[in-house]
């Protein structure tokens, strides 16, 4: 039945009727109707980011390593599905790259801080801070031995606007060169200054600018004010990075009493027109970690505080955890630290359970907390990674490319139209319609199988255009050989479509191993040309052979008796 003409029309509507449903608008999650072919960033615009784990010292083993990056591509997709990204391309490339791909996002930047957000969440009690306050001299220091006392910038104490260090400066400038504290006493028998972390140097002098300085390099404790709160330092902004240096030494390190660590806020807090960051003195045991987590979110907002916070939910052994911990430091602060920053620390009111909420800075947003939630529900990072290759498109650039493909589209098609018809008459015409059936069958393949047309699949849309007309080409030489040696019309297109078919096969068949080497090999645009490249063989082989020669047996059927084959 396939065999005659009207079995192969059933073939080829049955065809078209599928790809036509195929290419029909569906409905999108937000109600609207949308295209059914998926475009890829460089048409709809998006973001490409290409990740490693961050190793730079090469210490991690190479299972490891390995494990990593398959845990981080599970996260990482979970994360995209959360966000809810529509058709995200996230795959492994060789043994240690990540590639994601997210077409059509309108906030990209915050799509990259969700992959490569780390998500370590920590929950740590907080120290007095007393036995840190009483290192301090030692720690100043080794500060000057490894630095080296010409390395170290001597920042004198300045706390304006404090009521007791304003009576100082008032009795400065009134007496000369001995100022008296708030009950009378002289400034140097003051046992600290108000806002300072350690006692003076007995040789403290105040200048005529308003600034405390001292003899004495006391690199560390100067930049350290009281913040008022248990275990908290304040250090201004502008002083961060001296304290990060500072702290960042080996000797400093060792010298920071056992069982304690210092952890940096995540949020600067303003206070007296200046901005400060928290110096945090916490436990390094910590009572619970994200590990234990089952749950969290949605995220809300705090109808008391208007602060945004996120609850959460863990595991039956983290429950058990929790609350023989918390039942200890009832009173206490906790800390909430994620990703190496404290993001807040309030204080342990009960025992607390399965059950509780993460308490977002001040100044977070509602947005800032749904990521946070959101990075949690998909799990942390195995290790950090870095971004070795970004790239962004803008739905305006993608929009040209769409134009500029469609119009490169159009020319070559009636290009190739206007040559076939002109050169070879009816069986021009035949290419044609097997063109047009050839074109609907691609299209409809890339949206059935659901594949991301790009701007390289244009590329190969066209490309295949000219394997398709290619393969006519080479049929309707055959048959007119043929018919220049006197054989008969029918017998001169079998003739023709027998001795034409090896060629064929022999270019598509090529053509296709290749396509695949590149959609087994490639990345993003490589693997879209490739895909476009393997459905245009196909549909171009079908409608080169199959349809083309349904179109001659109607033509033949038809023509008058004894006329000749106009080719």
């Amino acid at each position: 039945m396939l065999g005659t003409v009207r079995g192969r029309l059933i073939v080829i509507g049955v065809l078209l009727l599928l790809c036509g449903w195929a290419l029909l608008p569906k409905e999108g999650p937000d109600g609207e109707r949308e295209s059914a072919l998926k475009l890829g960033l460089d048409l709809q615009g998006g973001m490409h980011l290409a990740v490693e784990i961050d190793d730079p010292d090469g210490t991690l083993p190479p299972d490891a390593k390995a494990d990593a990056v398959e845990r981080t591509l599970t996260t990482i997709r979970n994360r995209i599905d959360e966000f809810g990204v529509r058709e995200p391309t996230i795959q492994k490339i060789g043994d240690e790259r990540i590639v994601v791909e997210l077409a059509g996002i309108d906030d990209p930047d915050r799509a990259k801080a969700i992959v490569e957000r780390t998500a370590f969440l920590e929950f740590k009690i907080v120290r007095s801070g007393e036995d840190f306050r009483r290192a301090l001299p030692r720690i100043d220091r080794a500060i000057v031995r490894e630095l080296g006392p010409e390395n170290i910038e001597a920042v004198p104490i300045v706390e304006p606007e404090v009521p007791a260090l304003s009576e100082i400066l008032q009795g400065a400038a009134e007496g000369g060169d001995t100022a008296t504290g708030p009950e009378g006493a002289p400034a140097d028998t003051t046992p600290e200054a108000p806002g300072a972390a350690a006692p003076a140097a007995e040789d403290t002098t105040v200048e005529a600018g308003g600034q405390v300085a001292t003899s004495e390099l006391r690199p560390l404790t100067t930049l350290l004010l009281e913040s008022g709160q248990v275990g908290q330092f304040l250090i201004r902004e502008q002083d961060v990075p001296t304290a990060e240096r500072y702290l960042a030494l080996e000797a400093v390190r060792e010298l920071v009493p056992r069982g304690a660590e210092l952890k940096w806020g995540a949020d600067p807090t303003a206070g007296g027109g200046e901005s400060y960051r928290t110096l945090y003195v916490l436990e390094d045991t910590p009572l619970l970690t994200g590990e234990d987590l089952a749950d969290a979110g949605p995220a809300a907002r705090d109808p008391t505080f208007n602060q945004p916070y996120v609850p959460f939910e863990t595991t039956r052994r983290g429950a058990r955890k929790f609350e023989r911990g918390t039942s200890q430091h009832v009173g206490d602060l906790m800390a909430i630290v994620l990703d190496d920053k404290v993001q807040s620390a309030p204080v342990i009111r009960q025992t607390l359970g399965r059950r509780a909420q993460i308490e977002m800075g001040t100044g977070s947003t509602l947005q800032e907390a749904q990521d946070l939630a959101l990075v949690l529900r998909a799990g942390a990072l195995p290790q950090p990674i870095r971004i070795v290759e970004e790239r962004t498109v803008g739905p305006s650039l993608g929009a040209d490319s769409v134009r500029q493909g469609k119009i490169a589209f159009v020319i070559g098609i009636i290009a190739v139209l206007f040559l076939m018809v002109a050169y070879y008459r009816v069986a021009g015409v035949m290419a044609l319609i097997a063109l047009g059936v050839y074109v609907i069958l691609l299209l409809g393949g890339l949206a059935g199988l659901g594949a991301t047309l790009t701007l390289p699949g244009i590329a190969g849309i066209i490309l295949s255009i000219g394997m398709a007309v290619d393969a006519n080409v080479l049929i309707f030489e055959r048959i007119r050989e043929e018919v220049e040696a006197g054989k008969t019309p029918r017998t001169a297109v079998e003739t023709g479509f027998e001795q034409a078919l090896s060629a064929i096969v022999d270019a598509n068949l090529t053509t296709l191993i290749t396509a695949i080497i590149l959609f087994q090999f490639g990345t993003g645009p490589v693997r879209g040309f490739a895909v476009t490249l393997v459905i245009g063989i196909l549909a171009s082989f079908f409608s080169a052979i199959y349809v083309t020669r349904t179109l001659f047996m109607i033509y033949l059927d038809r023509r008058a008796a004894g006329s000749a084959i106009s080719i």
